[in-house]
């Protein structure tokens, strides 16, 4: 071979140098690429390895659960779930289904017992939330209360079942129909509520009456999602609402019931005797310590003036006046102690007579003889189930304070009546029961450190009345923790100085109030009562003050509406720390962490532009935290509900009155089918169009008893009008137009939204948002299949259930732009 000149030989050595650092890179391009996958691998073992050791450890706490029974505590929990769905979902589920799942779930769970712990819980809770939904069917099935479909005044003739008076002098009756006229209601309901205005003497229980009243349907929700009262009262089988014109005539005393049914002569005797115990502290403690006094012993609430009830509310001593588990237990417990006391004096019967027993078995005698004067309320229901077991478990040698007897409680109330868990008041006595008793479990199970302070003699007193105020203090901060929450979702509102008014108002009544009561209430029939309820009536005095001193201190804090994820996923939280024994508990505390932080780190929720109440009689326009109305005085019931769901604490911004223009036409009341002439529809246009120069931006102008328009801020025209003759000029004015008219219109020929009577007897309250290019609109009721809400879709005319009728736009409507056609039925507001 020849030899290579110089640059040649350069150039092979260049290569040659290029090839060797190729090599190299690759080489070491696989090395790393070796060292990544094994990294990966050992990655990937290791994440198996925390994974099945977690898995393990899931398994073992589970199992762990499982043996201390934790199980049972989480069947009311799974029979609740199941009731709220079957009771929210938009139409009935199919029994067929709902049997179907609770056969095959319940065929699994007892069939595969040799299945991991985990497989055998999931398979218990589907068995119950079948359970659930399907006694959820059979209470609705059970109810089956007929409501008046549209408001109506007539004559009706019924006996009265219950009575009770409010602090405006009015009286409440609840009364039974027998019969209808001028006009006849084809679908009459089985009972109705009505106010009488003051009378000299109230009718009594079993009295039949005639007289002339004004009956309403129950109240829908007054936004989306806030509290359906039609839903309550259908449960409650009241089917309308209403008042008299005049005081009803008495058709035929209460003494010719005599010859009734056992069962009927009994309620009736037991609600006069209730009556007259709530008469009886009423004549002895005038005004609000009277009705304070009574609503302690039969529950009727009413008399006591809104002052004070908005005083209790806000600082956190509502609670106070229902017959709840605290009555329940303070008397319980006041005659448990004092019999046992008494019995332990006599020391020949201390040792042969089991008196923890005999002691128990009276104070089940007395709750038991508490709840029969008090109405069978909701709340008195669920206190006596509760406080009967833990009394029973005494009876029987077995823990009377204990979460099974609280789940067991829980599992009775489901069983008897699903509906209550959608209650607020089921659900925070519960909760405020659950955080109690597992926190007093949780106490127990702590370790105890000696303390020679304890042991001496001087501190005995002290160590006594620390105990008691430390007691108050820890059971009022878990209670009001624990329903903070509930009372947030369900009232919009949370006092802040419930702990101090608790405090302060709780020695009071547990050693004023509630055994000075019982005594007297004990001695009542014998005509000696009237000491024990002055010091009664001293002591509800106190807790009065406290409680008006506390709330002017301010410590009311509004809150909007909640995501609609944050409830349940707080539930859910509330339900592992409360329920488990294990670490477990500690993932519902991160649950509970984790949503609040979401919330509180992320934007609220966005309140809508429009507001239309479910008559169409309040129309409301939101604009930078402040709301605007079409009424000078907006009524009350409504008007308050959307302050709190909203979080509006600015003052209402009032409608601009127009002053009086004679050039536009007057339509009286009677004038009902009246139609404007086209000179007519033009004036009211342009005086539509000139209001709105009055009405600013976000603000309503008004024409008293006629009309209101107003401009939004996307540019759009509102016109609320009070008379279907306004429709034509309203329809060409505005692009949304409401009216309280039941009309037979469903749409403006002018492709402008129209709302009326009839269409929102469909939908319920609207809420909009017209931000977007589109408004989104959301109605209380999508459909109007559920046993509570079906009444709305009635055609009293024909007899049958017509299809929801829902407000549309047409923009292609080849018709004129003017509805100048007549108007059918323009209203059917009577019958």
């Amino acid at each position: 071979m020849p030899d290579l000149e110089a640059p040649d030989r350069q150039d092979v050595v260049a290569v040659a140098e290029r090839g060797r650092h190729q090599i190299a890179v690759v080489t070491r391009a696989k090395v790393t690429q070796a060292e990544r996958t094994q990294d990966q691998t050992k990655l990937t073992h290791r994440v198996r390895r925390l994974a099945a050791t977690a898995r393990l450890e899931l398994t073992r706490l589970v199992g762990e659960e499982a043996e201390h029974g934790r199980a049972i505590l989480f069947a009311p929990v799974y029979l609740g779930c199941g009731a709220i769905v079957w009771f929210t979902v938009g139409a009935d589920p199919p029994p067929q289904a709902i049997l179907a799942g609770l056969l095959i779930f319940s065929v699994c769970f007892f069939r595969k017992r040799e299945a991991g712990p985990v497989l055998r819980h999931l398979l218990y809770a589907g068995m119950l939330l079948c359970a659930g939904m399907g006694l959820a069917q059979c209470e609705t099935w059970r109810a089956s209360t007929i409501m008046l479909d549209s408001a109506v005044t007539t004559t009706i003739t019924g006996r009265v079942e219950r009575r009770e008076a409010d602090d405006k002098g009015r009286w409440r009756y609840e009364v039974a129909l027998e019969a209808t006229e001028k006009p006849t209601i084809r679908r009459a309901p089985d009972e109705v509520t009505i106010f009488v205005r003051k009378q000299p003497k109230p009718f009594d229980l079993g009295d039949r009456i005639q007289g002339r009243v004004r009956l309403t349907p129950p109240a829908g929700p007054a936004l989306p999602g806030l509290h359906d009262f039609a839903f309550g009262s259908y449960f409650d089988g009241i089917g309308a609402n209403g008042f008299a014109y005049r005081t009803p005539t008495l058709v035929s005393p209460a003494a010719e019931l005599a010859q009734g049914a056992f069962l009927e002569r009994a309620d009736l005797w037991l609600a006069a005797l209730r009556s007259s115990i709530g008469d009886r502290i009423r004549s002895l403690l005038p005004g609000d310590t009277g009705a304070f006094a009574a609503s302690l012993v039969t529950d009727e609430r009413r008399a006591i003036s809104d002052e004070t009830t908005e005083a209790l509310r806000t600082s956190g001593l509502a609670h106070i006046v229902a017959i709840s588990g605290l009555n329940m237990a303070l008397s319980a417990g006041i005659f448990y102690v004092g019999l046992r006391y008494a019995l332990s004096l006599f020391f020949g019967a201390a040792q042969a007579w089991p008196t923890k027993k005999i002691a128990a078995f009276g104070a089940l005698v007395t709750v038991t003889a508490y709840y029969m004067i008090s109405g069978f309320g909701v709340s008195a229901e669920r206190a006596f189930i509760m406080m009967a077991i833990m009394l029973i478990a005494v009876l029987f040698d077995r823990p009377s304070l204990s979460l099974r007897n609280v789940a067991l409680s829980a599992i009775i109330i489901l069983v008897l009546s699903p509906s209550q868990a959608l209650g607020p008041s089921f659900q925070m006595s519960y909760a405020a029961t659950l955080a109690l008793v597992s926190g007093y479990s949780l106490w127990t199970r702590r370790k105890h450190r000696d303390n020679f302070l304890v042991r001496l003699p001087a501190m005995k007193p002290m160590l006594v009345i620390w105990r008691f105020f430390s007691g108050i203090l820890s059971t009022s901060f878990i209670g009001g923790a624990s329903t903070a929450i509930f009372s947030i979702e369900h009232f919009h509102r949370l006092a802040t100085y419930g702990l101090v008014a608790n405090l302060a108002a709780m020695p009071v009544v547990s050693f004023v109030v509630m055994p000075f009561g019982m005594v007297a209430t004990m001695l009542m029939p014998f005509g000696l009562d009237a000491f024990f309820w002055k010091i009664t009536g001293a002591g509800l005095d106190v807790v009065t003050v406290i409680a008006k001193s506390v709330a002017a201190w301010g410590g009311n804090i509004p809150f909007g509406r909640l995501p609609v994820w944050l409830f349940p996923t707080f539930i859910a939280g509330f339900l592992l720390m409360t329920l488990l024994r294990t670490r477990l508990r500690h993932v519902g505390a991160l649950l509970i962490l984790a949503s609040v932080a979401v919330v509180a780190l992320s934007p609220g929720v966005k309140k809508p532009d429009l507001l239309i109440s479910e008559d169409g009689s309040l129309v409301a326009l939101l604009r930078d935290g402040t709301i605007t109305t079409n009424r000078e005085k907006p009524p009350d019931f409504i008007f308050e509900q959307w302050q709190k769901a909203l979080a509006l604490t600015n003052d209402q911004q009032p409608p601009t009155i127009l002053p009086v223009d004679a050039t536009l036409p007057k339509i009286s009341k009677s004038d009902r089918h009246r139609r404007l002439t086209p000179a007519e529809q033009a004036a009211v246009k342009e005086a539509m169009d000139n209001a709105l120069d009055s009405a600013g931006q976000g603000g309503f102008a008004c024409q008293k008893r006629a009309w209101c328009v107003a401009m939004l801020d996307d540019g759009d025209i509102l016109v609320v009008i009070d008379d279907a003759a306004y429709l034509p000029p309203a329809c060409d004015t505005a692009n949304i137009v409401v009216t309280s008219v039941r009309l037979r219109l469903d749409r403006c020929r002018s492709g402008a939204m129209l709302f009326t009577g009839a269409t929102l007897r469909h939908t319920g309250s609207i809420e909009m948002d017209i931000s977007s290019d589109k408004p989104v609109i959301a109605a209380a009721f999508q459909d109007l299949t559920r046993a509570w809400n079906r009444h709305r879709a009635y055609d009293w005319r024909t007899g049958t259930f017509a299809e929801p009728v829902r407000p549309t736009a047409s923009t292609n409507d080849p018709a004129p732009a003017s509805d100048t056609d007549p108007v059918e039925g323009a209203s059917d507001n009577d019958e």
